[in-house]
């Protein structure tokens, strides 16, 4: 049994998106720069995020990655299980140099991966969210309304005191004569 740094850095998002996603879709570039984890590495994550019902995308501007679910209900042992797989939580199985090693110790890292499964399950992502609240992690707040898009400036109009017409043309030039 071991958790790598995929899981680590799974979890670690998962927060962070936890965190930030009453604003609206968080785009995986924020959650990279925040997390110092590159944009490549984030999107294979998440797409297997995406795959176990984790997290929901939203494409084009303003669109990013929102919790499929309640933070209340996601479990660290659900993300640590999209991300690696249905097995990382079992016992290695033995190689042929160690079998008589792995016979003796089976029932004891069987119970131990079962346990750690267990705990896993129990730990909810809004426990994470709110320890992280609870040590002073600031949340930037982006206005719900404006989601990536922003309003453009409305024109001035062109002041000119050129004619605006032929006609006005034709009697700005009778006026001179």
């Amino acid at each position: 049994m071991r958790l790598s740094a995929k899981s680590r850095f799974a979890v670690a998002a998962m927060i962070d998106l936890a965190l930030r996603e009453q604003s609206g879709p968080v785009p995986l570039n924020a959650i990279g720069s925040r997390l110092q984890i590159s944009l490549s590495y984030l999107e294979q994550l998440f797409a297997k995020l995406r795959q176990s019902g984790l997290v929901d995308s939203t494409r084009g501007p303003g669109g990013g990655y929102t919790l499929a679910r309640s933070a209340l209900t996601i479990s660290v042992a659900d993300i640590i299980s999209a991300v690696e797989g249905s097995k990382v939580l079992h016992a290695d199985e033995a190689s042929e140099a160690g079998e008589a090693g792995w016979q003796m110790t089976r029932d004891l890292w069987t119970g131990l991966s079962s346990r750690m499964m267990e705990h896993l399950q129990s730990i909810k992502l809004q426990q994470l969210c709110e320890e992280q609240r609870a040590k002073g992690v600031q949340v930037e707040e982006r206005p719900a309304g404006r989601r990536g898009i922003f309003t453009a400036r409305k024109p001035e109009p062109v002041k000119t005191s050129a004619p605006n017409s032929v006609f006005a043309l034709a009697a700005a030039l009778a006026a001179k004569h």
